[in-house]
């Protein structure tokens, strides 16, 4: 062993010795040494002091974003599953762990999380605005203005919010929030409101409105076939004076699928028994 000692001590004095025969890069080697070891003094004493019970998180102050009040979010529960979940203290807690964890409660659109000192966090959140069902009244899934689907339910919603019934496939709630907003501008110079809207999943699709007539569309799937549509509805537009002329108040649906023309379904009340397969009829202009 200390044949082996001997030998580093000499190897090293040999490493050393341009060192050792010049005092001027010995005191710059020195005081890199010193320096290395002041900063890592420095560092040691910040880690102790950031694991001082004073940094430790004890407050989460829950605020809307500006121009919105929180309804359906309870800030006590809200804090209180935060502060059981949340790892880390004021310094080493990961704030994109706090925000993805605020979005995946139900009614938190988006959140944003800063840091208050010495021992807080301030959550700004963006609540769920809901817009429609989807799936119908007793579905546990409503759809924002955006068309972006969240957990919800009906009953937790204010009775003076009129909610729009959106059905469709799972992953289309973007394309029917397309086409209800195409919908609504359609049938807008009618005075009349788009009140549900169902998409298939052959992508054929139809919107009940407010005067309790259906529309059906059919399906759309390239640019061709959408501008068609357009020109479908522009063609029943034309032609509607001369519905209501002759089947006044009495036409509680439309097919929009044929390719020349549209065809009306006309209301029951005031029809015979018997006249009831009659009730369609192709205007074909």
């Amino acid at each position: 062993m200390s044949n082996f000692m001997d030998r580093f001590g000499e190897i090293f004095s040999m490493l050393m010795a341009p060192l050792w025969n010049h005092p001027v890069r010995m005191q710059a080697f020195s005081r890199f040494l010193m320096r290395c070891f002041a900063v890592m003094l420095v560092i040691g004493v910040l880690v102790w002091l950031s694991q001082r019970p004073v940094f430790a998180l004890k407050q989460i102050q829950i605020e809307p974003v500006a121009g919105q009040t929180l309804k359906h979010i309870s800030k006590p529960i809200v804090k209180q599953q935060v502060l059981a979940n949340v790892q880390g203290n004021f310094f080493s807690v990961r704030l994109e762990d706090v925000k993805r964890g605020f979005e995946s409660m139900p009614w938190v659109r988006h959140a944003n999380v800063r840091r208050v000192w010495p021992n807080g966090l301030v959550v700004s959140i963006e609540e769920q605005k809901p817009f429609g069902t989807w799936g119908g009244v007793d579905s546990h899934t409503l759809m924002n203005a955006q068309g972006e689907l969240f957990a919800g339910r009906v009953s937790e919603i204010m009775d003076d919010v009129h909610l729009i019934d959106f059905y469709g496939p799972a992953d289309a709630s973007q394309e029917v929030m397309s086409l209800y907003q195409k919908a609504s501008a359609w049938f807008k110079p009618w005075g009349v409101e788009v009140k549900s809207l169902a998409l298939t999943e052959r992508y054929a699709w139809h919107v009940k409105l407010s005067n309790g007539m259906k529309v059906e569309f059919g399906r759309d799937e390239e640019n061709s076939d959408k501008n068609l549509t357009e020109e479908r509805v522009a063609r029943l537009f034309k032609y509607w004076p001369q519905v209501q002329e002759k089947w006044p108040n009495r036409v509680d649906a439309v097919d929009l699928r044929y390719a020349n023309g549209f065809a009306v379904h006309l209301a029951a009340a005031n029809i015979k028994k018997n006249d009831v397969d009659s009730k369609k009829s192709d205007q074909k202009q």
